[in-house]
Formats: C-alpha cells, sequence, structure tokens
C-alpha cells in the first residue's frame, strides 16, 4: 500500500483519535477499497461524546464513518461486477444472513444487519477499508466521490419520503433544516412536491433551505406546537398533507400532529428521547398516520440515478472539507454546529473526476 491505513478510532466517551490500523483482506465477495470521501454524521459525533446511542452502546474501540466512497483496489475470488480501478459509493449497511425481512425486500429490518459504525461493527473513516460488493455501487463518471458519499444521507430522504408518500402536488411541512431535514427538501421536490415549508430554530440553516429549493422558510422562536402549526397552515394556505419530522424533539413531533391534515402522514425520521409525550388522539380521531423510518433500503440506484441525471443537487450540503489527517478538527467543527455537512478527504493523491 502507498500508505499506512490511518483510521479514526473512538475508545470511549469523549475519547477519539487517529490510529494506525492493519490494511484488511477481502474475502470472496468483499471488495477492498481505498477510501476516498466520507462525511460525518451526527451519530458519529453522538458515538463519540457519549460513547453510546441507544440501545447499541461501545464496548470496545471503533472506527467512525459510514457516508462514504472510494476506489477498488483488489476484489474477492467471487467478486464479478466489481474491478480495480472502479469507483463506487458504499451502502453501510449488509444483512448477514437472509431472513424473512430480506425476502420482502426490507433488509434494513433485519435484527442481524452489519452497519458500518455501529457498535460493534467499525465504520470505514479510514485509507482502507473493506466492504461486501454487493453493497458498493459503481458511480458514472459524472457523479464526483464527495456525491458518493453523500447519498447516505441522501438515502434517508428518499426512504423518508417513499414512506409518506410523496408525489406530485404534495404540500409538504419539513421540521428541521439540518442535513437530514435539507435532504428530505431536495427528494420532496424532485418527487413532485408542489410546496415544501421548512421550520428551524437557526436562520443560517433556513437561509441553506431557501437556497436549495424551499418555498417557505419559518424560524422558530419558541412558539406553542399549535401556533407553529397553524403558522404552516397560514403560509400553504391549507394543512399539508405530509409532514415530516426531522428532530426528534418531543414539542416538534407534536406539532408534526396538529400541523397534518386529516388523512394525512406524519413520518418520524429524527430520534430523540425514547418516551415522549403527544396528542395521540387528534392523530387518532383526524386518521393522521404515524410512520417510522429506520435507515433505508433499495435506494443506492435511485440516488445514483438522480444524481447522475442532475434531477437532485447535493452539493451545497458540503460547507466544510478537511484531510483526513485533521480529522479530530473536523469533528469539532461538526460538535460546535458550524455549517451543514463536514466532508473528510481520505486520500488526497486521487482527485475527482
Amino acid at each position: 500500500m502507498e500508505q499506512e491505513n490511518v483510521a479514526v478510532v473512538v475508545h470511549s466517551a469523549g475519547v477519539l483519535k487517529l490510529e494506525t490500523v492493519p490494511v484488511p483482506e477481502p474475502g470472496p465477495h468483499e471488495v477492498l477499497l481505498q477510501m476516498h470521501s466520507v462525511g460525518i454524521c451526527g451519530s458519529d459525533v453522538h458515538y463519540w461524546q457519549h460513547g453510546r446511542i441507544g440501545d447499541f452502546v461501545l464496548t470496545k474501540p471503533m472506527i467512525l464513518g459510514h457516508e462514504a466512497s472510494g476506489r477498488v483496489l483488489k476484489t474477492g475470488s467471487a467478486v464479478e461486477h466489481l474491478k480495480p480501478g472502479d469507483r463506487v459509493a458504499i451502502e453501510p449497511g449488509v444483512p448477514r444472513e437472509i431472513d424473512e425481512f430480506c425476502k420482502n425486500g426490507r433488509y434494513n429490518l433485519s435484527p442481524s444487519i452489519f452497519f458500518c459504525a455501529t457498535p460493534p461493527d467499525n465504520g470505514n473513516l479510514c485509507r482502507y477499508y473493506v466492504h461486501n460488493a454487493n453493497f458498493c455501487y459503481k458511480l458514472p463518471d459524472c457523479v464526483t466521490f464527495e456525491e458518493g458519499a453523500l447519498i447516505e444521507p441522501l438515502s434517508v430522504g428518499i426512504h423518508a419520503c417513499r414512506r409518506a408518500g410523496v408525489t406530485l402536488g404534495s404540500r409538504v411541512f419539513i421540521c428541521g433544516a439540518g442535513p437530514i431535514g435539507l435532504v428530505c427538501l431536495l427528494i420532496a421536490k424532485a418527487m413532485g412536491a408542489a410546496q415544501v415549508v421548512i421550520c428551524d430554530l437557526s436562520a443560517e440553516r433556513l437561509q441553506k433551505a431557501k437556497e436549495m429549493g424551499a418555498d417557505f422558510i419559518i424560524q422558530v422562536a419558541g412558539e406553542r406546537p399549535q401556533v407553529l402549526a397553524d403558522r404552516v397552515k397560514g403560509l400553504l394556505g391549507c394543512m399539508p398533507e405530509i409532514s415530516i419530522e426531522c428532530t426528534g424533539v418531543e414539542s416538534c413531533i407534536q406539532t408534526g400532529i396538529y400541523a397534518t391534515r386529516s388523512g394525512g402522514v406524519l413520518v418520524l425520521v429524527g430520534l430523540g428521547p425514547e418516551m415522549v409525550k403527544v396528542p395521540i388522539v387528534n392523530a387518532a380521531v383526524r386518521e393522521v398516520d404515524i410512520r417510522g423510518i429506520f435507515r433505508y433500503c433499495n435506494t443506492w440506484p435511485m440516488a445514483i440515478s438522480m444524481l447522475a441525471s442532475k434531477k437532485v443537487n447535493v452539493k451545497p450540503l458540503v460547507t466544510h472539507r478537511f484531510p483526513l489527517e485533521k480529522a479530530l478538527e473536523a469533528f469539532e467543527t461538526t460538535k460546535r454546529g458550524l455549517g451543514v455537512k463536514v466532508m473528510i478527504r481520505c486520500n488526497v493523491t486521487d482527485e475527482e473526476p
């Protein structure tokens, strides 16, 4: 290998280090990748700060990173659809066995799934990484490595909008203008939403949402959920058929219920506390369907097609870029809430096409 395999490793809550790790060898159905671009997700920061997310608890050092792209260096003996030199985007969730969820196409719900940077599985924020070849997707020449890495958060938006039933003419309300709220905005628009209103505490993020296609923005200032729901209705001229909640905050979930028109759908994307107080009777008597999502499934081919055809532009999401050697500075930047998406470049010698 040209360089040592440097990785970003979280040891315990608050302890993050750059370390040299062995270069892995691909198995028969795997490929060895030279990593290029890896985005920092809020979950990466959460493991660094708290050592756990819900039931996923850090019990040993773990390499972070799951929003990623790279170049194939070596293929396993059974891999036929990829070859050395291919540029790929990585889907981080891989089922370990073919169970009932895999058979009906919802492999993201499989209890045996491997997922990058989720205990006990290592992520791919390193120079060299091995992954299941069936979950590496070849990138067209017109799609950059950075765009390839952004397919992971984009997939959350695709899955959320599919679950919500966004279609031509839909009116959509999105709570939260962070990276996930913004990709939900992009996908809702691409799927035909006529109007999208998005709310957030941050004026900077709302301005970014406006630049990326939001029809209306609301800067939240501590209003009661019913009052905020009325503001949404006032801007749209009606209640939205679809609300997508991307914060996990209790008051925002309440707002989503009050804002959604009778017979509509509220999709919960953001993860907050295990128990929240919500006006469930209000939702029940108005037949508002409340649906959850868990990551995504069957989204990478659609995302690649949307990026290649320029139907979706994710480039404005990246506001900060760091080389792998400055990964700790990159994590501090994300922790401080600066910008939108922080991207780490793992290989400075491999130029974008």
